[in-house]
C-alpha cells in the first residue's frame, strides 16, 4: 500500500483539514508525508500543488488569482465564525487591485500574498501565519456564499477598503455597481451588477469605517458604466481637472447607421473620443487600429492614453482641454 493510498478519498488530490482528517482516522505520521504540504498551520495540500499563473501576462490578474487560490487552499481550515474580507473578498469578486509588492520593490509572488479573513462579534480571532485577521461588528457587514467561499458581500468588501488611495477605491465601487447593459459593443449584456451606488452608502453608513471620508468622496465619483481601474483613474484625472464628465462606454455610428465602435469615454458635442489603450498585442491591437481609424474617417477626433500619459495628469488634461476647445 502506497502512502497515498491510506487516505480517505476525499482527502486525496485536494486540499483538506488536519483536525478533519485527524477525526477520519489519518496518522500524524500521514499527515507528514513528502506528498503533502502545509500552505497554512493545520491545513494540507498535494505537493507541489501550488500555480505559477505564468500563462496570464497581466500582473494585476495574477495577483487576483493567486489571492483566491490562497482562500480556497485556507478555506479547508475557515472558523464556522470566519469569513474572507477586504482584499481577498475584493479579488474573490473580481474587483481591480492595486499590485502589491515585496520589501524589496519586486511585484508580491503567490505566498507573498496573504489571506484576509475577519470575525464577527466574540468569535475567536483569526491567528495564522500568512493570515491578516480582522474584526468586525455582525451590524457592519453581511457575509454571503460565492465561488464556494464564505465572503462578505461585494458592497461590504468595498465599505473595508478605505486605506486604499481614492482612485483604487473609486475602481473597486466602479467594478461592484457596473450594470451590463445592451448594446453592439457591450459583453454579456443582462448581467445582474454586484452592488448599487445606494448599496455601497449603507454599508458606509453602517458604522465608523476606515477611511470613511475617502469612502464618501469616492463613492460621488463612482458610476455604473466603467469598464476598467484605468479608464476609472482617466476619467476622475478629466473631472478634478476640472473638464466636464464624460460619456463611459458608448456605441457610436455613423451618418449613415453604421456601427463605427464602442468607445471608453466621448464629449459627443464636441465630438471627442478618449481611448485608453493598454498592452495591446496580435489581433486585438489590429482591431483597435482599425477601429480608431473609422472614428477618424467618420469626423471624431480621438484621444489615445497610454499607461506613460497616465502618469502626467496635467499634460491628459491639457490635450483633452485643447480638443474640447476649453
Amino acid at each position: 500500500m502506497t502512502p497515498r493510498d491510506d487516505l480517505p478519498d476525499e482527502f486525496i488530490g485536494t486540499g483538506f483539514s488536519v483536525h478533519i482528517a485527524r477525526l477520519h482516522g489519518v496518522s500524524r505520521n500521514r499527515l507528514r508525508g513528502v506528498d503533502l504540504e502545509a500552505p497554512f498551520f493545520g491545513v494540507r495540500a498535494p505537493a507541489r500543488s501550488v500555480p505559477t499563473f505564468d500563462d496570464v501576462e497581466d500582473p494585476y490578474e495574477r495577483q487576483r488569482r493567486a489571492r483566491v487560490h490562497r482562500a480556497h487552499t485556507y478555506a479547508p481550515r475557515l472558523h464556522t465564525g470566519h469569513f474572507f474580507s477586504h482584499h481577498t473578498a475584493a479579488s474573490v469578486w473580481g474587483a481591480p487591485l492595486p499590485l502589491e509588492f515585496t520589501e524589496d520593490d519586486t511585484i508580491a509572488g503567490y505566498s507573498d500574498l496573504h489571506v484576509h479573513v475577519s470575525a464577527a462579534g466574540h468569535t475567536p480571532f483569526p491567528r495564522a501565519t500568512g493570515i491578516v485577521g480582522h474584526r468586525t461588528l455582525a451590524s457592519m457587514t453581511e457575509v454571503t456564499m460565492y465561488d464556494g467561499l464564505r465572503v462578505t458581500s461585494p458592497a461590504a468588501t468595498w465599505a473595508s477598503l478605505g486605506g486604499l488611495r481614492l482612485f483604487d477605491i473609486v475602481a473597486i465601487g466602479d467594478h461592484m455597481c457596473r450594470v451590463w447593459r445592451d448594446g453592439r459593443g457591450r459583453q454579456t449584456p443582462g448581467r445582474a451588477p454586484l452592488s448599487t451606488r445606494e448599496g455601497l452608502r449603507t454599508m458606509l453608513d453602517a458604522g465608523r469605517r476606515r477611511g470613511a471620508a475617502r469612502l464618501r468622496d469616492a463613492l460621488e465619483l463612482v458610476r455604473e458604466d466603467s469598464w476598467s481601474p484605468r479608464e476609472t483613474r482617466v476619467r476622475c484625472i478629466l473631472v478634478a481637472g476640472e473638464l466636464p464628465e464624460p460619456e463611459l462606454n458608448v456605441d457610436l455610428y455613423d451618418d449613415r447607421g453604421r456601427f463605427l465602435g464602442c468607445v471608453d469615454m466621448v464629449y459627443r458635442e464636441a465630438r471627442v473620443i478618449v481611448e485608453y489603450l493598454g498592452m495591446l498585442h496580435g489581433e486585438q491591437w489590429a482591431a483597435d487600429v482599425e477601429r480608431l481609424a473609422r472614428l477618424r474617417a467618420a469626423g471624431w477626433v480621438v484621444i489615445e492614453v497610454t499607461s506613460p500619459l497616465l502618469r502626467r495628469p496635467e499634460e491628459l488634461v491639457r490635450r483633452v482641454s485643447a480638443a474640447l476647445g476649453a
